[in-house]
């Protein structure tokens, strides 16, 4: 993930409560999706981890799971939550050729600023396997600005398929909107999506 200095300096200062507030959300209903193309002890990679919510729940399911988390508060946390190996840098920083089955983006990729997205998308097809799946979110719309000390980029399923479409390795094979998990934010839409890639 290539987050702005800025939002790497937010997520540290605030850990604490984004913690707090992400924690114990239920995402289950997000986790079948992507599953469903996993094979059995598939390697993971949960790239912007946060907490290591998502970390844990793929390391007790068995799989091969490791986390990519830039902000050095929430990387700690989420190794000792998760009890997983969680590297504390961002996408663009590593360079893994073929090493995952999957890579779980929940909520991560959203603070790429548009300009770069592309190039981050090819960076994970990279690091995917053939056959491999990838989940993103991002919030909806078309919208790329800061708020509230973080940067985001929204994204519609027509500027997803165009960002796709220009890494030739990777197809999306299904989008859906659901509404925020977390208590007092119904009212937000995100965009879901899985990614297969084919060489």
């Amino acid at each position: 993930m290539t987050c702005s200095n800025p939002t790497v300096s937010f997520y540290n200062e605030n850990a604490q409560d984004f913690i707090e507030g992400t924690l114990s959300v239920d995402v289950s209903h997000l986790y079948a999706d992507f599953e469903a193309h996993l094979p059995s002890a598939a390697s993971v990679l949960d790239v912007g981890c946060g907490s290591g919510r998502d970390l844990k729940y793929f390391s007790e399911r068995v799989y091969q799971a490791i986390g990519l988390e830039p902000s050095r508060e929430l990387a700690a946390f989420a190794e000792k939550h998760s009890g997983q190996q969680v590297i504390c840098r961002t996408i663009q920083d590593t360079g893994w050729r073929d090493a995952f089955d999957g890579i779980w983006c929940c909520a991560s990729l959203l603070h790429v600023p548009k300009d770069d997205l592309g190039a981050v998308f090819k960076k994970l097809a990279i690091a995917l396997r053939d056959q491999g799946v990838m989940y993103v979110s991002f919030k909806y719309g078309e919208s790329e600005e800061e708020r509230n000390g973080r940067f985001f980029t929204d994204l519609t399923e027509e500027s997803l398929a165009a960002y796709v479409a220009a890494c030739s390795e990777l197809t999306i094979e299904k989008t859906w909107l659901t509404k925020d998990a977390r208590p007092g934010r119904e009212s937000e839409q995100w965009l879901n999506a899985i990614l297969k890639k084919s060489i």
